[in-house]
């Protein structure tokens, strides 16, 4: 019988049935990105480089997305409770590490990616941070952008009736994703104002989208608004379109599964997505080098595909606990390494014993106050979320067409790294 989240303890009781394995890729994905972060300031002999962590980490965290998220959306069959449970998902410990980190600025300066006036504030509400050319508060947050413009996408297919096109949208974005490596180094769309007129967009959107007044026009204008951000407002257009790719993977292997759909998009993705960098005209980072990519989303692949056949098996109960707590570990985790090196001083001059201790210290106290954030933070936002769901509104079920291809889990989305 495989874990469960309800089996783990009541400290880390889920609210709805979960997947385990499913949890357990996200815990393995948010250790990698913890890794990622830790290894280079405290135990640099011990980095790989023939292969990238983080990397590695967020593209698991985009194919459970992509697996999960429209299971969601079509096994409520209802736009505004979808978008309800995000908002009540997503925004509270994001907004606290938020408010911690401008806390902290008055002792460690805030980023120098992150502007000084509105622009910035307008970013971090909508979260499309990276597809506005803008910095994050906390380093993390950057992935958070790419989940926000696969919801607004998946939404706007959703209520058009062309959500079942899984397979042919991730070749899609994967053929984008070589083109635009070729041609774009950049974004086109620059300055600020990107940022100021996705936040009016985004506000009134949701608004609309939550409210059921004007539901499809306002699903339509946020889902063109996100695709065009991420080809030319983003910093590295391929690599927008190439998440997105992969994204679309992760549910077109769901459909495959339901057997509503074939292996052949999954495999012309991937070897899209293993192509787009290749040839770019900014391909010049040590982790898109050919040997280093490709390796790099093999080893994603080859753990999705691992985890998912052993999905009815038990897995290690650590890693379904880890990813209970995956989001809150995956957005504190950085500002808090950074809080340990400001104190401490350089660690990697230290003596090796003492660069372990202090990796093991930070782990514990990470994932300590983790598991705190997630039982008083997340889950009571949570309940609250699901309350708000239940309360009729003027436009309820309106342009929520049956879900069709995909088999439906109770209310509750299991994205990474978002939950």
């Amino acid at each position: 019988m495989p874990l469960t989240a309800d089996a783990a303890g009541p400290a880390l009781a889920a609210p709805v049935a979960r997947l385990a394995w499913l949890d357990a890729l996200r815990g393995l994905g948010t250790v990698a990105v913890l890794l990622e972060h830790l290894l280079p300031w405290f135990l640099p002999a011990l980095r790989p480089y023939w292969f990238n962590l983080g990397i590695y980490g967020v593209l698991v965290f985009f194919l459970v997305s992509g697996y999960i998220i429209p299971v969601s959306l079509e096994g409520r069959g209802d736009v505004r409770a979808f978008w309800i449970s995000r908002v009540f998902r997503l925004y509270p410990i994001y907004l606290l590490v938020a408010a911690a980190v401008l806390l902290m600025a008055f002792w460690l300066p805030v980023r120098e990616e992150v502007p000084r006036d509105l622009s910035a504030v307008s970013a971090h509400v909508t979260m499309l941070l990276d597809v506005v050319h803008l910095g994050g508060l906390a380093d993390t947050m950057w992935t958070l952008s790419y989940e926000m413009v696969f919801y607004l996408l998946v939404t706007a297919l959703f209520v058009g009736g062309r959500h079942r096109r899984s397979g042919t949208l991730a070749v899609g974005f994967g053929a984008v994703a070589v083109v635009t490596g070729l041609v774009l180094s950049g974004p086109l769309l620059t300055g600020p104002w990107p940022a100021y007129v996705s936040g009016v967009l985004f506000v009134a959107g949701m608004v609309c989208l939550i409210s059921g007044r004007f539901r499809t026009v306002a699903a339509y204008v946020l889902g063109v608004m996100a695709v065009v951000l991420l080809l030319f407002g983003g910093f590295v257009p391929w690599f927008g379109a190439a998440i997105l790719a992969v994204m679309f993977t992760g549910t077109a292997i769901r459909r495959w599964e339901q057997g509503s759909g074939g292996l052949l998009p999954i495999a012309a993705t991937t070897v899209l997505v293993a192509l787009a960098p290749i040839w770019s005209v900014n391909a010049g980072w040590w982790w898109v080098r050919p040997g280093v990519w490709l390796t790099t989303i093999a080893l994603a692949g080859m753990t999705f595909a691992g985890a998912m056949a052993l999905r009815h098996r038990r897995l290690p109960r650590l890693l379904v606990r880890l990813g209970l707590i995956s989001y809150s570990l995956y957005l504190l985790h950085h500002p808090l390494l950074k809080i340990v090196y400001a104190v401490v001083g350089d660690v990697r001059a230290m003596q090796p014993v003492v660069q372990v201790s202090l990796s093991a210290g930070c782990v514990a106290v990470v994932a300590g106050l983790s598991l705190l954030t997630y039982r008083y933070v997340e889950l009571p936002m949570q309940r609250l979320g699901r309350r708000v769901t239940q309360r009729p509104s003027a436009g309820d079920s309106a342009n929520s067409p049956p879900s069709v291809g995909v088999s439906s889990v109770r209310p509750g989305s299991f994205s990474l790294p978002t939950g």
